[in-house]
């Protein structure tokens, strides 16, 4: 039996969303998605693995000349993609700390602490309330705690690959299928 709902914690907040393979929708597909809060009236999260090839200086304004230059851009979703989003994870000996709507001070500041990742986003993942329950009643989702190794591996689409094959053998399976079964 897959995992699905009743898997998953109560509050989702803190967990990873694994695309399921079988989800076709371009917003989500082959993502990994952080939530970042999760209640009764919806639940917000941020896309990882999606690079826009770009750092906040490329994007020009106030960054170009800053220290936060060289800070990748990601995709956190479909939702106000015109907003920028900045974000720190902090990886610590008792496990994560996550950072989310920061103001440029303090992104700034967070730069120069060892084992941080600053990453900016151009929208965010949302759900109304109850949608993202009934998407995982449909298994369009798998939930997981984040892993240890979650920084070792690239920010693109290997991410999900790699995600994934830490579910399971029989996700294992479909971390390697080929995007285009022809490929196979």
């Amino acid at each position: 039996m897959r995992e699905g709902i009743k898997s998953s914690p109560q509050c989702l907040a803190g967990s990873l969303l694994i695309a399921n393979p079988i989800l076709k929708d371009p917003n989500f597909k082959r993502t990994v998605v952080l939530m970042t809060s999760d209640s009764d009236e919806g639940a917000l999260g941020v896309v990882l693995n999606r690079p826009c090839g770009k750092t906040l200086g490329q994007l020009g304004g106030e960054f170009a000349l800053s220290e936060l230059t060289s800070v990748p851009v990601f995709t956190g979703g479909p939702v106000e993609t015109n907003q920028l989003i900045l974000a720190a994870w902090q990886v610590r000996t008792t496990g994560f700390q996550f950072h989310v709507g920061l103001d440029p001070e303090k992104a700034t500041a967070l730069l120069t602490e060892e084992n941080t990742h600053v990453r900016a986003y151009l929208g965010y993942s949302g759900w109304g309330k109850g949608q993202l329950k009934g998407e995982l009643k449909a298994s369009t989702w798998i939930v997981s705690p984040i892993p240890s190794d979650l920084f070792t591996y690239d920010p693109d689409q290997t991410l999900w690959r790699n995600v994934l094959k830490g579910k399971g053998e029989e996700w294992r399976l479909f971390a390697e299928e080929p995007e285009d079964p022809q490929d196979n």
